[in-house]
């Protein structure tokens, strides 16, 4: 019944955007690609984690997110999809491309205030005919863009092979769907965990899982941005206090899971589920922000306008600190 009243609640809240319930915070939050990652924070939404700390979130993706997603079969509700990532002061993501942009394009500026991603944990799917990791060698291989995690993850899979990303394989942009392999775009793409679940019914391989290699980096994470975090201290830290327990209620509730990401993702196949909360286990339970792999993010794009910035600029990490000084962060999972 609890879970009935919060999908309720949280559809009434998708219908009027600019609501407030009394006593609660609103604020706007980019959930960018539609992955397993972005699971916890819908969770948090359907189950009053959000409302519990004071919150009325609003989270959304961007249409691109929502075509790429749908090039891979996994359709999210038309009322999740907005044009304007860079109004939400909170965004969830990840931290390299985040910071790529800020320093390259101009893009808005966040901090890293929590990285779920601290190395590289996608898979290589591939195409029937790419069966083992030296098959993938002068390939053609599926990227989102320069700068996000998927494009970090291959130079830093060339670096560790001892490959010229530019000889050795073919990178694609705009090609890291089901999609592209299927088409015929390029022979195998850097994959999350939703689409290593998905590629069986495609008829593709689970190439590589790449965790193995431990492979720095700032994956996704949650981000705020650096003047509104400034005046807003306290709203952030309800937003990461929200996010620890929505991660916990995701390993201790199978159930949950299942019902956000039918709900969300409209994936309702038992089957794929299953393959799906087989990595819930791998979140961190104290997502400190992933130093060490901004520094190699930082590395791997290194510029004049790179190397005028630190990586202590770009991340704080006293939000999880406080909850794990506290003992809030073993509590949950006492």
């Amino acid at each position: 019944m609890r879970l009935v009243i919060s999908l309720v609640l949280t559809s009434l809240l998708w219908a009027s955007p600019g609501y407030a319930a009394s006593g609660l915070v609103s604020v706007d939050v980019a959930l960018g690609d539609v992955s397993i990652n972005k699971v916890p924070f819908l969770m948090a939404a359907d189950n009053g984690i959000y409302e519990r700390n004071g919150l009325d979130i609003h989270q959304f993706v961007t249409p691109n997110a929502a075509e790429v997603a749908r090039n891979s079969g996994v359709i999210v509700p038309p009322e999740t999809v907005r044009e304007d990532i860079d109004s939400a002061p909170i965004a969830v993501g990840g931290g390299s491309p985040t910071i790529y942009r800020a320093v390259h394009t101009g893009g808005i500026d966040r901090v890293v205030l929590a990285t779920q991603e601290g190395i590289v944990k996608s898979h290589i799917i591939g195409a029937p005919s790419i069966r083992r990791i030296e098959d993938v060698r002068g390939k053609r291989l599926g990227y989102s863009s320069t700068g996000t995690v998927t494009h970090v993850g291959f130079l830093s899979f060339a670096r560790h092979m001892g490959w010229d990303p530019g000889t050795d394989i073919i990178l694609v942009d705009r090609s890291n769907t089901i999609g592209a392999i299927t088409g015929g775009r390029v022979d195998a793409t850097m994959a999350s965990a939703m689409l290593v679940a998905l590629a069986p019914e495609a008829g593709l391989n689970d190439v590589v899982d790449l965790e193995q290699f431990n492979m720095p980096l700032a994956g996704s994470g949650v981000m705020a941005e650096r003047a509104w975090l400034a005046a807003n201290r306290d709203i952030a830290a309800r937003f990461v206090k929200s996010a620890v327990e929505a991660v916990a209620l995701m390993k201790q509730d199978r159930a949950a899971f299942d019902a956000s990401l039918t709900k969300w993702f409209n994936i309702t196949d038992a089957v794929t589920q299953t393959r799906m909360y087989a990595v819930v286990m791998d979140f961190p339970n104290k997502p400190y922000p992933s130093v060490e792999g901004i520094s190699a993010m930082m590395e791997i794009y290194d510029s004049p306008q790179m190397r005028a910035h630190t990586a202590e600029e770009f991340y704080d990490s006293s939000f999880i600190e406080t909850l794990d000084e506290s003992g809030f962060l073993d509590a949950l999972y006492e």
